[in-house]
């Protein structure tokens, strides 16, 4: 459940010197980013997942898709379905699925649908270079959480310098953990129906339902 959660938050949330508090050329790029993504209907998205840390490494194949407030997400064996209201999260080695309410307002954790302002909330920000990935140019942002509490101590974020959309990112825990995922295909305003954010008991024979609400 890590992994899904972490993709949620986009860590989804370094002690940096002052100066590096919320710079205009990082912040005018973030702003157009969430301007882009804000204005899309729905969007679906592949990407790789991969985890390094205490001498284990992961590699995973994952799929995002938001539609307004609902997602279905897919990653590493689980599926994570919301269609606003009601979020369920099956687990396939178990067949075994857990049904709770959702709460996807701004302060939840758990909101892809809102990862894309996630940096006007608890962050300092900062530009930090400008390079190649995939043959294409980005423009490379630093979060930093001002939560003292918090076990990340650095986001990196990817995002393309001629559309604004994000192609990668890298989550540096303060233990030193080191988590990325990389967008392989981005499709905006797809077509999906509502059916896709709703778990169907019918698909999945034998499913253990377990009621946490």
């Amino acid at each position: 459940m890590k992994k899904i959660a972490w993709m949620l938050a986009l860590a989804l949330c370094i002690t940096l010197p002052a100066a590096a508090q919320k710079d205009k050329r990082a912040q005018q790029i973030l702003d157009a980013m969430s301007k882009k993504y804000q204005s899309l209907k729905s969007y679906q998205a592949a990407f790789t997942y991969t985890s390094a840390g205490a001498g284990a490494k992961e590699s995973l194949k994952g799929d995002l898709t938001v539609k307004n407030e609902k997602f279905r997400l897919v990653l590493g064996g689980q599926e994570v379905f919301t269609d606003g209201k009601t979020m369920s999260t099956y687990i396939k080695e178990s067949n075994e699925v857990n049904v709770q309410d959702y709460e996807g307002g701004a302060t939840s954790e758990l909101n892809p649908t809102q990862i894309y302002t996630i940096y006007k909330r608890g962050f300092d920000y900062r530009f930090l270079k400008e390079q190649k990935q995939g043959g294409r140019t980005v423009e490379v942002i630093e979060l930093t959480p001002n939560r003292p509490k918090s076990p990340v101590s650095t986001i990196q974020i990817s995002v393309d310098k001629a559309d604004k959309s994000v192609r990668s990112w890298l989550i540096v825990n303060k233990d030193g953990k080191r988590t990325s995922y990389t967008i392989t295909k981005f499709t905006p305003n797809v077509n999906v129906p509502d059916s896709l954010f709703v778990f169907d008991k019918a698909k999945y024979p034998g499913v253990e339902v377990v009621d946490l609400r």
